[in-house]
């Protein structure tokens, strides 16, 4: 039979009445497969996973699984970083066009163009890459580790930081470094949380804390009790004696914020556009069907030249040395 794609995805019949749970249950087992899902993604879709996770932690469990086949329900650079991690596993994602703003907001000739007029710069990349940047890339970081890993090089050394601007300058405020040439990209989801809003929200609930990831706006940032990324952010949901909470990040997280919190009250900040709920699209594309059918024909697959791979793997290994 041969696969086609439709939008991304295999647009397949399925039986009708088919459960879905029940049928990727069974795939699973047959197969020797584990399936991924970041925490930004359906509440369903998190259900049924066997992890859930930020980018990089889902892509070290992939690594670290006996699992054959790994099913990655996030978006596009997410299953790459898991095929550099695992390069003989199959790594399969139920939808090819579940792009990522951020990733997609520098590409490979604008990294090297940088890196030709600041040849004498440590290049420092956010983890929500390509495999093609990460290849260019001297360390990988992510929102949890980025302030740790550059605290730890010398305090002259000369830095490229890309792409997320929002994630390049709190990591300047925060570690006081001068030398960073900062790109000026970022996500559409956390670039459009409305500051107006959060502060009327904070009026509303005088008694909630606010959580925000650090690729929101300086704006949003000064209003947060709480700045972290999602793992952070899920911690402090839990610890902290609070019962009312406002999080400035995708909504998807709510899911396992409220399973770990079920007395607790979460209250989403708005978009700029005057949207309540400020959602990925792409995340929200994975679907149990969709899940299913990729899971079935084990197809599309994510797959990466060698060459590539290699290259990619360095800037993590340098990463994980360093955390």
């Amino acid at each position: 039979m041969e696969l086609t794609l439709k939008n991304g995805h295999l647009d397949m019949p399925v039986p009708d009445g088919i459960d879905f749970r029940e049928e990727i249950k069974k795939l699973k087992k047959e197969k020797n497969a584990v399936i991924l899902a970041h925490y930004y993604t359906t509440d369903e879709v998190q259900e049924i996973a066997d992890y859930t996770g930020d980018s990089l932690g889902l892509s070290q469990q992939a690594a670290k699984t006996d699992a054959d086949i790994i099913v990655f329900a996030g978006v596009h650079f997410m299953a790459e970083t898991a095929k550099v991690l695992s390069p003989k596993k199959k790594v399969l994602i139920p939808d090819l066009a579940t792009s990522c703003s951020l990733a997609d907001s520098i590409n490979e000739q604008q990294l090297k163009d940088l890196k030709a007029k600041y040849p004498d710069h440590t290049v420092i990349s956010y983890v929500n890459t390509t495999a093609e940047i990460k290849a260019l890339t001297d360390i990988v970081v992510t929102s949890s580790n980025a302030v740790k890993i550059v605290s730890q090089l010398p305090e002259d050394e000369k830095i490229i930081f890309g792409p997320d601007k929002n994630l390049g300058n709190y990591v300047q405020k925060v570690t006081g470094r001068k030398k960073m040439v900062i790109w000026q990209g970022g996500c559409h989801v956390h670039s459009r949380f409305d500051a107006n809003a959060l502060k009327e929200l904070k009026s509303k609930y005088p008694s909630a804390k606010v959580l925000a990831h650090p690729e929101c706006p300086e704006e949003i940032l000064q209003l947060a009790d709480f700045v972290g990324a999602t793992s952070y952010l899920l911690k402090m949901s839990t610890e902290q004696p609070d019962k009312e909470f406002i999080v400035a990040t995708e909504p998807g997280i709510f899911y396992e914020m409220k399973k770990r919190n079920p007395r607790k009250t979460f209250i989403p900040v708005p978009s700029n556009d005057g949207h309540p709920l400020n959602m990925c699209v792409n995340m929200k594309r994975n679907s149990l069907k969709k899940i299913y059918l990729t899971l079935k024909y084990e197809f599309p697959q994510v797959d990466l030249p060698k060459e590539l791979s290699e290259k990619a793997v360095v800037c993590i290994n340098r990463m994980m040395a360093m955390s």
